[in-house]
């Protein structure tokens, strides 16, 4: 796999898109750590795997919550300013979380808060930057773009994610276990503030006050509910393996530590990352919607043979063959996103397909939690697994004829 991409475009060159990746990245790093510390600091506190569930639940609710705020404050107050605010909550975040003992508590601080127990692709913020990087990008470049932001936003996952070893590296000096996965989320509310940094040089974008108008959804209005329905179907599919129940599935299981997890998370990360600039060359060959599915497919089938494996060596295998596989909609579906309604539109659609993803996700993990309890503690990825082969065939039936401009003409999506 040979993750190369063309010269970059005007649009990447722009001032704008370097400081939103740069955010990105910073963003990826407290993700990668914080998906893998925050079930081990919940376990630390005494909490079981439904209440771990539980929170995860919340926290996908909340993100839901605010993901949809922005869906309609977008449209009234200048994209800077509320990408400010993302990266504040992100501080408070971690500094509250470091302070939190009692689960109301907790629970309170995840739904208002910005901690995710999935990847970063979801919560108030991802909606505002994907307007942003929209923002003068030609129909040919965008999906490179998006390519770009995905391979920064998961590489720096994937360092995020070597950094949950640092607890049992501080352990090993002498430190006492719940002081060490603390210190994490203080480093998560110092990565937030150098988001606000990088934010604060973006430009005012200031809101069209014709069509500012609550959710902003014009003519696309069909097509973007059409789509939010499919997307909700895969990501009801996808919190079944959220990474942080995924990560307690491995510790309970198979008695996974912490370091090794932060490694094995590591390289989830990097061949997810790896993939973002394949799926822009296969986008451009194929189409967006058959990139999107015809590489879903596969790791799904891994997720489902790795339900059903009894040696750790093989189902680590084949979550390392998913992870190359199953990100690669990531770029491609927002670029498609992006391509099929008007400018204008964008940001309330990037919300709009957003919100149902988020509540529809925010299901799946206390289910989870409940079924890591039963005598076949994989059912968790059985049932992802297949929900999503119902989605891709959905969408492949469903989408395969609605082309970007950048395909109409070309037969490539068809």
């Amino acid at each position: 796999m040979v993750a190369v991409i063309s010269e970059p475009s005007p649009a990447a060159r722009r001032p704008d898109v370097f400081y939103l990746y740069a955010a990105r990245a910073a963003r990826g790093i407290g993700d990668g750590f914080a998906f893998i510390i925050l079930p081990a600091y919940l376990s630390e506190l005494g909490f079981n795997p439904f209440q771990i569930g539980v929170v995860a639940t919340t926290a996908l609710l909340g993100s839901a919550a605010t993901t949809l705020a922005v869906g309609f404050l977008a449209a009234r107050y200048d994209l800077r300013s509320l990408l400010l605010i993302g990266a504040i909550v992100m501080a408070a975040t971690g500094l509250a979380v470091a302070h939190s003992h009692a689960l109301v508590l907790i629970l309170v601080i995840v739904f208002l808060g910005s901690l995710n127990p999935s990847t970063g692709d979801l919560g108030m913020i991802v909606p505002l930057e994907h307007a942003m990087l929209a923002r003068g990008a030609q129909d040919e470049e965008r999906t490179r773009v998006f390519a770009r932001y995905s391979l920064i936003g998961t590489a720096s996952t994937a360092a995020g994610a070597l950094a949950a070893a640092t607890p049992d590296f501080l352990v090993s000096l002498g430190a006492i276990r719940l002081d060490a996965l603390t210190a994490m989320f203080y480093v998560y509310a110092a990565l937030g503030a150098i988001g606000v940094v990088f934010y604060r040089r973006l430009p005012h974008v200031e809101p069209q006050q014709t069509h500012a108008r609550a959710a902003a959804l014009g003519p696309s209005r069909r097509i973007v509910y059409r789509l939010a329905a499919l997307f909700s179907l895969d990501a009801f599919a996808g919190g079944f393996v959220v990474p942080s129940i995924l990560a307690l599935w491995l510790f309970e299981r198979f008695e996974l530590s912490l370091a090794a997890a932060s490694l094995f998370f590591f390289w989830t990360n990097v061949f997810s990352a790896l993939s973002y600039p394949v799926a822009a060359r296969l986008a451009r060959r194929f189409g967006l919607v058959n990139t999107m599915v015809f590489t879903h497919i596969p790791s799904s089938l891994c997720l489902v043979l790795a339900a059903f494996s009894q040696s750790l060596p093989i189902v680590l295998a084949l979550l390392l063959v998913r992870a190359a596989l199953a990100q690669m909609d990531v770029p491609t579906r927002t670029s498609y996103v992006m391509a099929v309604v008007t400018p204008a539109e964008r940001t309330a659609a990037a919300s709009v397909t957003a919100v149902p993803r988020s509540l529809a996700s925010s299901i799946s993990p206390t289910l989870s939690g409940a079924l890591l309890a039963t005598s076949f503690a994989g059912l968790p990825l059985l049932a992802c697994g297949v929900l999503k082969i119902v989605y891709d065939i959905a969408l492949l039936l469903s989408f395969r004829h609605v082309k970007p401009p950048e395909e109409q003409g070309t037969g490539r999506a068809g």
